[in-house]
């Protein structure tokens, strides 16, 4: 019999409703040893991230159950063994990084010190846990790991809290790590940063990594083995290669399918004449200059996406276009009037033409409006589109239009999906019968299906209502498969624009060839490549 690192037997975990009990993982039986690094792939609900906190003893019991399973660590049954045995395992031979670092660092607290403070409550003497905090910032890439102990995390970037974490993780030398969906809202090349330094970390430690994630590409990149998770049971399982080259089980296939990049390039038309002209814009925030001189155009019914890294100018480009910020200089033409000219009263009127569906619904929906009000307050503000009688069956309309129900009219967000959510937020901006929609990483955190999904019912609208749209992302794949151009952001300037064929195909900027290697995709040997041309590019 194979001795594993770890292993877990026929789990089941449930929680216990007010709308009754739900069988959140039912039976699961998986493996992880020494040096290996799993994937647990799935979609939100599969139940890939409740196995995880069952490990750690992270769910709360009740409404949690545990009603059947081991989880073998070392031969032992972490499951029987008592509450401070566990809390002693917890962070020093099992370590875990989650999702959102900013939600899980303690925001009053210097870096330096939260990192120090998980070794000095596993009995490390204070000084040498500043030591070893010191070594891992340094190590996992912090610029300058003196000043950085003494900062807090809201000075840090997103992909460097993930820095933090991942050292705050390693700082006692576990056995095995968990990473939940650490890469998931970052730029794609500070993920492939953070995945490159969790596997330079593994063959210096042996340890054995658990990576829990949605995105076949990180799968493709990362992964020596990979379950696949639908409705809390394990469908399939294999190496990347095999579930990618051969996958058996119908949700295998279905996630393979909705992997964005494979389709056909759209080619845009060039008889159209623009309706949006943005020549000099520029935003300084004092000496710093967020945004120098953006000069482009959008046709009548086109998609331009505007792709970079996170401080490139892409989202300061919007928030001036939509006057949600006062430019510094340079003028914004829609359908001959420059924007930045216009008063209040006057930007009022014209924004029920240009719409914006923003990265996260939770935040952008109303929690305490149904999604009736939500569609319809359109309609209050702008009372001559639609007379209020004719309301009810409108927004009926639009929910089909996003594929929704109209029964759904009565709900409220968070009786709804992400996913479903995202289209709720659509239906809201389609209410105006806009002429442009700006989408501000509208699908980056949706699951694959789900994007699919979304991506598919924004070019249906395009090509069906001839709405144009500006789509700011840092999926590349869904960028190659959405956009007819893309403009390329490095650092508040544009370095290069051009038809998606010519973008992905062509590049000639070396920001952009990074942009494109670094970016993940479902097949292996795809994605072996693009680490080559990586490596080639940082020679």
């Amino acid at each position: 019999m194979v001795d594993h690192l770890l292993e877990v037997r026929d789990l089941s975990v449930r929680f216990h409703t007010t709308g009754g009990t739900v069988k959140a993982v039912n039976g699961v039986s998986w493996h992880l040893d020494r040096s290996e690094t799993l994937g647990i792939l799935g979609e939100s609900g599969s139940g890939k991230s409740v196995s995880a906190s069952a490990i750690m003893n992270l769910i709360d019991m009740p409404p949690g159950e545990i009603t059947s399973g081991q989880i073998l660590f070392d031969g032992v049954d972490l499951l029987k063994a008592p509450a401070e045995e566990r809390r002693r395992l917890n962070g020093k031979r099992i370590s875990m990084i989650f999702q959102d670092p900013l939600g899980h660092l303690n925001p009053v607290y210097p870096v330096g010190w939260q990192i120090a403070e998980t070794a000095m409550a596993h009995g490390v003497a204070k000084i040498e846990a500043y030591d070893r905090a010191l070594h891992l910032l340094d190590r996992v890439g912090v610029p300058d790991p003196k000043g950085a102990m003494q900062k807090y995390p809201h000075q840090f970037s997103g992909g460097q809290r993930q820095r933090l974490m991942i050292a705050m993780a390693l700082v006692l030398k576990p056995d095995i790590l968990i990473a939940d969906e650490p890469t998931t809202a970052l730029d794609v090349t500070v993920q492939a940063e953070v995945l490159s330094l969790l596997e330079e970390l593994q063959h210096e430690t042996g340890m054995g990594l658990l990576l829990i994630t949605h995105d076949l590409g990180v799968v493709a990149e990362a992964c020596d083995r990979a379950v696949v998770m639908e409705q809390g049971c394990i469908v399939e399982s294999g190496t990347p290669r095999e579930l990618y080259h051969n996958a058996q089980h119908p949700y295998t296939q279905k996630l393979l399918a909705a992997a964005p990049g494979k389709g056909e390039m759209r080619t845009p038309a060039d008889d159209r004449q623009p309706i949006l002209q943005v020549r000099g814009l520029r935003k300084s925030y004092g000496a710093f200059d967020a945004l120098q001189c953006a000069d482009f155009d959008l046709h009548a019914g086109e998609t331009l996406a505007v792709v970079g890294e996170s401080g490139s100018g892409k989202s300061t480009i919007a928030r001036l276009m939509l006057r949600l910020e006062d430019a510094t200089a340079g003028s914004v033409t829609w359908k001959g009037e420059d924007l930045l000219t216009k008063s209040r009263r006057e930007m009022g009127k014209l924004r029920r033409q240009l719409q914006m569906v923003f990265q996260d619904p939770t935040q952008s929906l109303n929690p305490h409006m149904s999604v009736f009000d939500i569609i319809s307050e359109a309609w209050v503000i702008h009372p001559d589109i639609l007379p209020k009688a004719h309301w009810r069956d409108r927004v009926a309309e639009l929910l089909d239009q996003v594929g929704l129900s109209p029964e759904h009219a009565q709900r409220y967000p968070h009786q709804f999906s992400g996913g479903q959510r995202q289209r709720i937020a659509i239906a809201r901006a389609l209410a105006l019968e806009p002429d442009l929609i700006i989408c501000d990483e509208a699908v980056s955190a949706l699951d694959v299906s789900i994007q699919a999904q979304v991506i598919a019912l924004l070019g249906e609208l395009r090509d069906r209502l001839g709405i144009a749209f500006i789509f700011i992302a840092h999926d590349l794949p869904v960028v190659r498969d959405f956009a007819d151009r893309v403009l390329v952001m490095e650092r508040g300037r544009i370095v290069e624009q051009g038809t998606v064929r010519q973008i992905f195909e062509a590049p000639r900027e070396p920001y952009t060839q990074r942009l494109l290697a670094a970016g993940l995709d479902a097949d292996p040997d795809v994605q072996a490549e693009r680490r080559a041309a990586r490596l080639e590019l940082t020679k």
